[in-house]
């Protein structure tokens, strides 16, 4: 019999500076698992043993030696695999997959933080820029066969806002890191690859403008409403058949000391 799981993904912007609002999220909305992006903490300092407090007995993080980037994944349930995936050879935390049993089987969930690029899209000048497209191409070649036949959700902060109503302005955004042609077609090229469905867009119609980004430059985010989609959750189709529900936690770039991102949840019954 299909049981509910709920999966959060969150850009929280350093967890140790942000593990209230990681409560906030737990007390509100109490999701199944959380995954989370640029946690800035290395894995012995990553605060479990908070989290383990909430009932999230099962964590499992990937933050590297730095202290920079980082990725973790707080779970109700038990975590059968876990696995941390390097991308262009840098050693960069941007990606964790754990894998959890359902009702109806394993389900594996990848976790990632794809590098933002910086400010110029020319990778001939840009080598942030360049790594960010070379991260897209490994996770192309690498992830479509990378759950060895097991369901899979591909969440996290993918730094890209692939279509024209994920940005407040296409126009003005197509030279702007983020929305550049050459970044929304990769990205478009890895779903398609690994045959993902987008889940946020089986809820809100492609025609309606979403946002999960609001940058801290803005007087009052509300009122500009200068958004982003950058984070995302897509699902193998067998998965993605069986999501009920989608949200964006907008209210939540107004709590005490916020992410410039918000969470975001998807439910599925498995």
């Amino acid at each position: 019999m299909p049981s509910p799981l709920s999966i959060a993904t969150w850009n929280i912007n350093s967890v140790r500076l942000r593990r209230g609002l990681v409560e906030q999220l737990v007390d509100r909305y109490d999701p199944d698992i959380i995954c989370l992006q640029e946690t800035k903490c290395q894995d012995g300092h990553f605060p479990s043993s908070d989290f383990r407090k909430r009932g999230y007995a099962h964590i499992a993080v990937n933050g590297g030696k730095g202290g920079y980037h980082g990725v973790g994944v707080l779970s109700r349930l038990p975590l059968l695999e876990v696995e941390r995936h390097d991308f262009c050879g840098k050693g960069d935390p941007r990606h964790i997959a754990v894998t959890v049993g359902t009702a109806s089987g394993p389900v594996r969930i990848h976790n990632f933080y794809v590098p933002a690029g910086g400010d110029e899209p020319d990778p001939e000048i840009n080598p942030k820029f360049a790594h960010k497209l070379s991260f897209l191409d490994e996770m192309t070649a690498w992830l479509p066969t990378a759950s060895a036949g097991v369901p899979d959700i591909v969440v996290g902060d993918l730094n890209v806002a692939p279509y024209e109503t994920d940005v407040w302005s296409h126009k003005a955004l197509l030279k702007v890191v983020s929305h550049t042609p050459v970044e929304c077609d990769a990205l478009e090229a890895l779903r398609l690859a690994g045959g993902w469905v987008d889940v946020a867009r089986r809820f809100v119609p492609i025609e309606e403008m979403l946002f999960t980004w609001w940058s801290y430059r803005a007087k009052d985010w509300r009122a500009a409403n200068r958004g982003r989609r950058l984070d995302h959750v897509w699902a193998h189709p067998t998965l993605a058949a069986r999501a009920v529900d989608f949200s964006v936690l907008k209210d939540a770039r107004d709590w005490s000391r916020p992410s410039d991102h918000v969470p975001v949840i998807a439910r599925f019954q498995v």
